[in-house]
């Protein structure tokens, strides 16, 4: 007989999302709450993903909760490491360890009409009861393995990047590289030096910018500490060069041109073989997929021992794989760089609402559909932190965890105002909000590029992009507008009835 444990808002994971909102409640006052963790310590994605060379592409100064800055970046994009130990120190900052239940995984969650309440029943068979259900688990949680023919077979070593078996030596082994991936382009120039062979099998070339990367001086690291501003300074000035690339993204392709010319210059510069330029050539616009960065990619595949793959995989055998054109390929270990689950992870999830409607058979039927990424008609007091249509291509999602967070306190804060047991958005809102996004998407890159891309799902439809400034997130996700919503529950007073 599993445990049962109640409070106002039970909160799903401790990466970014799950930290933040957290320390959102505690600063709105709201201490009654309750965060289960699937895992045995806090750090999300961050956590989980230890691959080498794992590190953020987007500037670390801007990769960080506001209110909660660190000038001891040692680098300008921070790798795992440091990630992970910022999560860890903002957790014991603000106590919320206490407050955490680890090695609780969330397996379904059930809306009591009766009682307005969700219960949430992990894989131990515990019980956390809440008036609110905050999910911050995101979309990059369910690594995606192919379903490759004869892989069954195969008597080697195979792992997915975001499980990297660490007690694996690749050093002399012949490996197989299965896509070509943001984890791919990390840690395909870590292992290249040390297997005998790799082959990397290339689905479809990404973009590949140079990273700006450099170490912090040690100047401005002290700097940083010693007077806050010039960190907040140099974060605004990230903030406004990153948000410069929307405009590319969003209807104004022909300004990602430039960019493509920065990117074929840099195979050039990296790349002699005419032949593996073309294969690492992408033959779409600029942002149709996510554009990666790296300084080392393209000299990994230069390497005599890497050999670059276009044709797909026909089948694997005990100890190879034969590609598409039937060249049989001897291999040690097969490692998936394939990325996440994303336009079918939340489905995936058990979340039970109104009228015992499931999310996933609601989103099926009617494609991923929210209120700014954020709540779901028929599913009252449920809230997700980066869910869908709130991902970024040119900025940072620390920003958005952000807007969104604060969203959800100033609907809770709604709801006690207005004596409900209850916020459901409305239908038509929700509506609204989909038709506006969509529209919106039908000029961006994402939509007119000429690619698939994980953005999109089973129907080509983008669930997963922001389409736009983040600032406009900002300002349409500073006040939960009593309008969105029904008031609903016993509470309720009659004449604030939706």
């Amino acid at each position: 007989m599993g445990t049962r444990e109640e409070a106002k808002v039970v909160i799903v994971g401790t990466g970014f999302a799950g930290l933040g909102q957290a320390i959102q409640l505690l600063k709105a006052g709201i201490d009654d709450f309750v965060i289960i963790e699937k895992a045995q310590d806090v750090g999300g994605t961050w956590r989980d993903n230890s691959y080498p060379g794992c590190a953020c592409d987007i500037q670390s100064h801007m990769y960080s909760f506001s209110y909660e800055q660190n000038p001891d970046w040692t680098r300008a994009f921070a790798p795992q490491p440091e990630i992970l130990a910022y999560l860890r120190g903002v957790a014991d900052k603000y106590r919320l360890r206490d407050r955490i239940r680890f090695g609780q995984e969330m397996t379904a969650a059930r809306w009591d009409e009766d009682g307005c309440t969700w219960t949430v029943t992990t894989r131990t068979g515990d019980e956390f009861v809440g008036r609110f259900l905050v999910s911050g688990v995101g979309a990059l949680h369910l690594p995606s393995v192919p379903r490759l023919p004869g892989a069954e077979r195969f008597t080697g070593t195979t792992f997915h990047s975001a499980t990297w078996n660490h007690d694996y030596e690749l050093r002399g082994k012949r490996v197989a590289v299965i896509g070509t991936g943001a984890s791919a382009i990390q840690f395909v120039p870590r292992i290249a030096p040390e297997v005998a062979e790799l082959h990397l099998f290339q689905r479809t070339a990404p973009w590949v910018m140079p990273k700006p990367d450099h170490p912090m001086p040690a100047w401005t690291r002290s700097l940083f500490r010693t007077l806050p501003g010039t960190q907040r300074g140099y974060r605004a000035l990230l903030y406004w060069l990153l948000e410069m690339r929307a405009v590319g993204f969003n209807g104004h392709p022909a300004l990602m041109k430039a960019g493509e010319l920065i990117a074929r210059r840099h195979i050039a510069k990296h790349i002699d073989d005419p032949a593996l330029r073309r294969a690492v050539t992408p033959g779409y616009t600029m942002g149709c997929k996510r554009v990666l960065v790296s300084n080392d990619y393209y000299p990994a595949l230069a390497r005599p021992n890497v050999r670059v793959v276009t044709d797909g995989v026909a089948e694997v055998r005990e100890r190879s794989i034969v590609d598409t054109a039937g060249r049989e390929r001897p291999v040690d270990a097969i490692i998936y760089g394939t990325g996440f689950h994303v336009t079918d992870a939340f489905d995936r999830l058990e979340i039970t609402g109104a009228g015992g409607r499931r999310l996933g058979d609601q989103w099926s039927a009617e494609g991923m559909q929210t209120h700014l990424g954020i709540t779901v008609a028929n599913f009252p007091n449920l809230f997700f932190l980066l869910g869908p249509n709130t991902g970024l291509g040119h900025n940072s999602v620390v920003f958005m965890i952000e807007s969104q967070s604060r969203y959800v306190v100033d609907a809770i804060r709604l709801a006690d105002r207005s004596k409900a047991s209850a916020v459901a958005v409305r239908p038509e809102a929700q509506r609204r909000f989909n038709r506006d996004i969509q529209r919106r998407l039908a000029d961006g890159v994402w939509t007119t590029g000429g690619c698939q891309s994980w953005y999109l799902d089973a129907k080509g439809v983008n669930r997963t992009i922001w389409p736009g400034f983040t600032w406009r997130y900002w300002m349409r996700t500073r006040k939960a507008g009593r309008a969105d919503f029904h008031l609903v529950g016993p509470e309720t007073r009659a004449g604030h009835r939706g």
